[in-house]
């Protein structure tokens, strides 16, 4: 991902969809990267990084939304049960946390979701379950998705003018090293 010829808008709004989805898949692993390439590469736009980027993050949170509308809570909560559920890393307990957090919170606990790990990806399931008005929910969502978006995508920039691309790989490596220790201990 840290080359110019693997980054595209595409590509971009792509993984946030799935970022935002039911799918686990961490945006961190897209943002910074298209960001770093910018920098180093001239071949992307930081503005236009964060806007396909936020676009695939409402398009990812539609799913769970209509999901979750059309379903309703029983089913939603039925499957939270299942093992197919635990796979995708979602469980009662995060279902209701995140319904608890949208019960308390209202819309605007749809942007603050956005901010939250562990929420964020399930934050639009109770949306959905509670019928949120559409245009605001995706309101709400490109609020927290844009800002949470733009602090990756600075992120990404910094570690593009004050890091060489071989010592940023040799982190990634590092770290992801011991994530993986870390999820095998789990």
């Amino acid at each position: 991902l840290f080359r110019s010829d693997n980054m595209n808008y595409g590509v971009i709004t792509l993984f946030m969809a799935i970022e935002s989805s039911f799918i686990p898949f961490p945006s961190e692993i897209i943002m910074i990267p298209a960001a770093y390439v910018a920098i180093n590469e001239g071949t992307l736009s930081l503005p236009l990084i964060i806007l396909f980027g936020t676009v695939g993050a409402i398009i990812g949170a539609l799913v769970n939304y209509g999901l979750a509308y059309g379903l309703g809570r029983h089913f939603v909560h039925r499957f939270a049960d299942t093992r197919l559920s635990h796979m995708l890393l979602i469980d009662r307990p995060g279902v209701e946390k995140a319904e608890d957090f949208f019960a308390r919170h209202g819309a605007i606990g749809t942007f603050v979701g956005r901010l939250i790990p562990a929420i964020r990806q399930l934050i639009s399931i109770p949306a959905g379950m509670a019928r949120m008005n559409l245009p605001k929910f995706i309101f709400f969502t490109f609020l927290g998705a844009g800002l949470w978006n733009t602090v990756l995508v600075g992120l990404g920039a910094f570690f593009g003018h004050s890091m060489p691309e071989d010592v940023l790989i040799a982190k990634v490596q590092e770290y992801s090293n011991y994530v993986k220790v870390i999820i095998a201990a789990i």
